[in-house]
């Protein structure tokens, strides 16, 4: 493993311990001086795990570059939620109202541009400049209809399934976030990986 590889699953799993804080606290549940134990917890769980694929990369190489993609999409996913939670405040002062669907597509494509950057240069280490502009254009494709996928699971998990195990409103959004991005990654992994940053 690379130096890289370390710092940034231990970045990972210090903002997971930050988001999983903020939902704890979301819920009413104040854990104290235990959130510090959580702090630590996560970073070398997050490192262990990432280890661990690394060592089962070495017979499956796509085992250690879904360990990376989980990274970056962790990292991602924090950046989508904290960024769409700005916006709905931003939107939220403006003489008219803007739907929350605006701020979650903008927070999509926004985190998805970082995205970008990490699967190319960290999960898929793809290097060569050759082929730029059909990568750009087979990453769009495949972004935008994962930007559907995304947007779709959000509209579903906030308005037709609506609050579930008795989760405050304001927790329920920030967790159809999370959601709507797993099922989104789902494609993105598998379009990133055949299409867009094959070797």
């Amino acid at each position: 493993m690379k130096v890289i590889d370390i710092i940034f699953a231990l970045i990972c799993g210090r903002i997971l311990a930050w988001l999983a804080h903020d939902f704890l606290k979301g819920y009413g549940i104040e854990i104290g001086y235990y959130k510090w134990l959580l702090y630590f917890v996560l970073p070398v769980f997050s490192l262990a795990c990432l280890w661990l694929a690394y060592l089962i990369g070495k017979k499956l190489l796509f085992v250690f570059q879904a360990a990376k993609y989980i990274l970056v999409g962790i990292f991602v996913t924090i950046i989508d939620l904290k960024l769409f939670e700005f916006l709905v405040w931003i939107f939220s002062l403006s003489l008219a109202p803007i739907s929350p669907i605006i701020s979650k597509a903008t927070s999509f494509l926004i985190s998805t541009y970082i995205k970008y950057w990490g699967n190319k240069h960290w999960t898929f280490e793809k290097t060569e400049k050759e082929g730029i502009g059909q990568e750009v254009f087979q990453f769009i494709i495949v972004t935008v209809i994962g930007l559907g996928i995304d947007v779709g699971a959000f509209f579903y998990f906030i308005k037709i399934m609506g609050p579930q195990l008795g989760a405050p409103e304001d927790v329920w959004i920030k967790l159809s976030v999370i959601f709507a991005a797993l099922v989104a990654a789902i494609w993105n992994f598998l379009g990133y990986k055949f299409m867009v940053f094959k070797k």
